[in-house]
This record gives C-alpha cells, structure tokens and sequence, in this order.
C-alpha cells in the first residue's frame, strides 16, 4: 500500500519546484535579452538627383529606371525636376519598388521645354546599413516635341 504521507509530501515537493521555475525562466530570459540587446542596422536618407542633358535639342519625354546593384535601399519619394516643364514629381511604376527599383518617366506637350543638362527629378532613399549603395543609372529613351528619340546623357549626382 502506498503511504499517503509520503505521496503527498513529495507531490507538494514537485510542485514547489516546478513553479520555482515557472518562475524563474521568465527572470532569467529578461535579463539575458537585456545583457545582449537586438543590434539594429544602420538606417539613413539621402536625395539622389538625376540629371538628363538633350544637348541643343529640346526635351519633351523621358524615361529612366534606377536601381541599387550593391547595398540595401528603400524609395522613399520622388520629387520633379528644375524646369518648369518638368517640375511636377513624375510618373513612377509602384510595381518596380518592390524590388527596391524605380523606372520614372514624363513628358511635357508645352512649348517651353528644356535644352541642355537638367536636373529632371530627385529620388529620395532610405539606405539600410553602413554599405554606400552603387547605383545602376539606366535611360530608356529620350525624345523631343515632334516624338523623335534624341540622343540624350544620363547622369546622377548623390546629395546630403
């Protein structure tokens, strides 16, 4: 027979101890967590200008994509450009900023349209971590007021 003293005893026994330590793994964990806090990367926003120059031809449309090809960015917003014919932010694909790319274009039916280098939009990013991002630049076309491709050069400058 099984001595009723001794089972109670050593229930009690095991139930002190199990919640002893229900009780102390959580203590335990918190301090552990706060001895090793979560290291967060680096985030930072910078301004990406981008430039066209159509040389003596006026420009009327372009379009252009812009993506990281080394580092870790986040588009954040576009903003137009320095010509009044190119001032309003310009058309963007939302599906391209899924993949941490943009491809922008605009066009303008006015009659005073850029000739030259022009800043034709800024793009704001959101750079992730301590790598500088490099940047793929890649125009699509360019054309003037009658619809015809020019020959035109792409450039960007990195701003602060």
């Amino acid at each position: 027979m099984i001595n009723t003293k001794k089972l109670i005893f050593s229930l009690s026994f095991l139930i002190i101890i199990l919640l002893s330590i229900s009780i102390m793994v959580p203590v335990l964990a918190r301090q552990t967590d706060s001895e090793y806090p979560e290291v967060q990367p680096k985030v930072r926003f910078a301004p990406v200008h981008i430039y066209l120059d159509s040389g003596n031809k006026a420009l009327a449309a372009y379009q252009f994509e812009l993506k990281a090809a080394e580092g870790q960015i986040k588009i954040v917003g576009v903003e137009g450009g320095q010509h009044k014919a190119f001032e309003e932010a310009p058309y963007y694909d939302p599906a391209a900023l899924a993949n941490d790319r943009i491809i922008i274009a605009a066009f303008n039916t006015g009659i005073e349209l850029p000739k030259g280098r022009t800043r034709i939009a800024t793009i704001h990013l959101q750079i992730i971590g301590d790598a500088e991002p490099d940047y793929e630049l890649k125009l699509t076309v360019a054309a003037d007021a009658d619809a015809n491709e020019t020959p035109a050069k792409i450039s960007f400058e990195k701003g602060e």
